[in-house]
């Protein structure tokens, strides 16, 4: 059984997809735990406790940066048996760089969606990015973190078109529907012992 930690920051949909997936069977062998919020406005914490009936703590930032703030979202985590060698920390919608030292205690073991096809726009405003280039598809994609912005090794991804006179907006519309059925998929693999990794690329093995 794998113990879950939610990382997030706002509206908490992927969150609520990730849940939603697991509390239908969708995925297995996964346990949610906590949710943990930076924001305590954050409006996934009422859908993660009312919808879910899942804990949910605020780790307010109160000024600190980096690994200063970061110990105190491991230790929330480790107090709801969210461990380093059995766990799945997911960032979804976390507006916080994550620092090396959470990296490393969690190494291979914390997940990101990120709303583009990486290693395209990386970083913030990626919808906008790919609007002003003037790409015809982009996408969303499920990826390890590690110590770069958007350069861990990637798990899924999912393509979206984008459409003459899309705007950032219309287009991020479009990419989230992916991304709710793409961060669910990239879990259960994960819980079903199927993503093999070699370096920073991954293999789906057959079951």
């Amino acid at each position: 059984m794998i113990n879950l930690g939610i990382l997030i920051s706002g509206r908490g949909s992927n969150m609520a997809a990730i849940l939603s997936a697991i509390k239908s069977g969708d995925i297995q062998n996964v346990r949610p735990c906590v949710v943990i919020s930076n924001k305590p406005d954050a409006a996934g914490l009422k859908v993660a406790k009312e919808q879910f009936g899942i804990p949910a703590e605020i780790v307010p930032a109160e000024g600190l940066k980096g690994w200063d703030y970061d110990q105190k979202v491991v230790a929330a985590l480790k107090n709801y048996g969210v461990l380093p060698e059995s766990a799945l920390v997911c960032l979804a919608g976390f507006m916080r760089i994550i620092s090396p030292e959470f990296i490393n205690t969690f190494r291979m073991r914390i997940l990101n969606i990120h709303p583009a096809l990486l290693p395209a726009f990386p970083g913030l405003h990626a919808q906008k990015q790919a609007v002003d280039y003037g790409v015809k598809v982009t996408g969303c994609t499920v990826h390890f973190v590690d110590e770069g912005m958007d350069t861990g090794p990637i798990i899924l991804q999912s393509p979206v078109s984008v459409f003459e006179g899309d705007s950032e907006e219309t287009l991020s519309a479009r990419i989230l529907e992916q991304e709710h059925i793409l961060y669910p998929q990239a879990i259960r693999l994960i819980a079903e012992g199927r993503i093999e990794i070699n370096g920073r690329v991954t293999r789906l093995k057959e079951i």
